[in-house]
């Protein structure tokens, strides 16, 4: 359980830096880089919930090419003192270490507790969690297995994010349409019936995840809330708490209608 007192804090997820191409995404990066650059002013944690990149793996040393306007734009945060929690997502699920030596990001490989602002938080990003996608949570153990990590890692890195790159394509075509998919209901949403049975046997007051790429702002009880952040290529939708409130909101104002919000 990890626990946060002081500041304004902010939620953000699914990036997926690389994809369609190198040149939306350098827009897209860019964008991300100008907002984290503006909440700096009143943050004092920002949680990246999962998929910030379309595919990372860190050789023992090398690391991914590009993302440098990012990556320089987060250390530049926390050496300001702002702490920054990443929770790999399906995409990026091969961080290793380099995060934490380079700019102290405090990083996590499965859902996770907080006290914040003396709220509960359960945080995660959200892949396989829930009822079905049996065959993705199949694929997630063997990606999860350390011995094949290592067997990746043997590979030379051209050829390595070569064959990652095929990989990444090949998710976004297996997942892009559930993920894009227009709200399914309360019933069908997998990652609301999660929380609802984590709800049965212990109570947070809310529930943030990505994943999901479709802004969700529901109420599963008068005193609990489910979160999905969206994502950066479409909506652009973040979540703020200042201790209060929590609020889940756009960049640009066009989209703050199509927020699913269920009161």
């Amino acid at each position: 359980m990890y626990a946060s007192n002081t500041g304004k804090i902010y939620f953000l997820s699914d990036f997926h830096l690389c994809a369609p191409n190198h040149k939306e995404s350098l827009i897209r990066e860019k964008r991300i880089v100008d907002f984290l650059q503006r909440i700096s002013a009143d943050a004092t944690e920002i949680f990246i919930v999962g998929d910030i990149f379309d595919f990372w793996f860190e050789y023992k040393r090398v690391v991914p090419k590009g993302f440098i306007r990012l990556l320089g734009t987060l250390a530049l945060l926390s050496d300001r003192g702002i702490k920054i929690h990443f929770f790999p997502g399906n995409h990026d699920m091969w961080v290793k270490d380099y995060f934490q030596k380079e700019f102290s990001c405090l990083v996590y490989h499965q859902p996770e507790e907080f006290m914040l602002y003396g709220k509960s938080f359960f945080i995660g990003h959200g892949d396989g969690l829930g009822p079905g996608d049996h065959g993705y949570k199949m694929l997630k153990k063997v990606f999860r297995n350390p011995v094949a990590q290592s067997l990746f890692g043997i590979l030379p890195p051209y050829i390595g994010m070569t064959l990652a790159d095929f990989f990444s394509r090949k998710s976004r075509e297996a997942t892009g349409k559930e993920n894009e998919a227009a709200f399914m209901g309360e019933e069908n949403e997998w990652l609301v019936s999660y929380a609802k049975d984590i709800l049965q046997t212990k109570h947070y007051d809310y529930f943030i995840f990505g994943h999901r790429h479709l802004p969700i702002d529901m109420s599963l009880s008068p005193t609990s809330r489910y979160i999905n952040l969206g994502d950066w290529i479409r909506y652009f939708t973040y979540a703020t708490f200042d201790g209060t409130k929590l609020i889940l909101k756009s960049e640009f104002e066009e989209n703050e209608n199509l927020i699913i919000r269920k009161p």
